[in-house]
């Protein structure tokens, strides 16, 4: 079996069209993706996938050792972009995934045209003066609460996370979507999230990138985005006029307006922290 068929991928739009790939984040699948990837499959070669442990993965693909930490995703995604062979693509990853893309860029820089990078965080822990979000001790808290009853945390967090009470099915979809997930690969896939500090490994990113940041954001705050936009070289920050963690879901439109503004560049300037939002 394939690279690719062992990651439950799909691929649409036109076969020689500019290559573009969406990877999820933990606890998600491909499908996250919808409603973004369908809007670029007109003009662009899409690509979905299944992280291992995900969705459509064949479970033989995880590895308890590979998968301890996030450079093991990393070299799933290197695997998966050498064995689809589209030369370099722009790569969205969303959330945890925008650090694995980050991770797979400085190893790989050829496979990368352009990173755009969906509610990233490098550190959820505060640490000094960095904020990321949360104390040592509400991520031990969370881990703990994971470990004694994980499905009862997916529905509770679920709506939390994606941070639209008006609109409720959208947060059910997420707890849905954590609760599909096997609960002991789930905890272990927290523990690599939420434990992990890749701070040190954004100044070794070559690749042109854009992050994207919700106004309100439960996982990742607006300061964790500007963190990045400030230590990654040759990129752009956007602020999107949303609420919640997943505007994949909850604010498609706008998301797809700011990766399709950023597309349209020719190159990738910085832009200045002061940018105005995307509604």
């Amino acid at each position: 079996m394939r690279t690719s068929e062992r990651h439950g991928t799909r691929l649409s739009g036109p076969r020689h069209g500019p290559p573009m790939v969406f990877a999820h984040g933990f606890g998600c699948d491909q499908s996250m993706w919808r409603w973004v990837a369908r809007a670029f499959e007109p003009d662009h070669r899409v690509v979905l996938f299944d992280h291992a442990g995900a969705g459509a993965a064949d479970p033989s693909l995880y590895d308890v050792a590979r998968h301890a930490a996030l450079e093991g995703y990393a070299s799933d995604v290197i695997d998966l972009l050498d064995d689809l062979d589209l030369g370099p693509v722009v790569f969205v990853g969303h959330s945890v995934s925008a650090m694995i893309g980050l991770l797979a860029a400085v190893r790989r820089p050829d496979l990368f045209e352009r990173m755009v990078l969906v509610g990233p965080s490098p550190r959820y822990v505060d640490d000094g003066g960095y904020r990321g979000g949360f104390t040592a001790g509400e991520i031990d808290e969370l881990l703990a609460t994971m470990d004694a009853n994980y499905l009862g945390w997916s529905r509770a967090m679920g709506p939390v996370i994606m941070g639209s009470p008006d609109r409720p099915e959208l947060g059910e979809e997420l707890a849905d979507a954590f609760c599909r997930t096997d609960p002991v690969i789930a905890r272990r896939f927290a523990r690599t999230t939420f434990l992990s500090d890749n701070r040190a490994d954004l100044a070794a990113v070559r690749t042109p990138a854009l992050v994207v940041q919700c106004r309100q954001d439960a996982i990742a705050p607006p300061e964790v985005g500007r963190y990045v936009h400030e230590h990654l070289t040759g990129s752009r920050f956007t602020l999107l006029d949303a609420v919640g963690h997943c505007p994949n879901l909850s604010a498609p439109t706008a998301l797809v307006s700011a990766i399709r503004d950023y597309l349209a560049l020719d190159g990738a300037r910085p832009a200045p922290l002061d940018e105005q939002p995307v509604a």
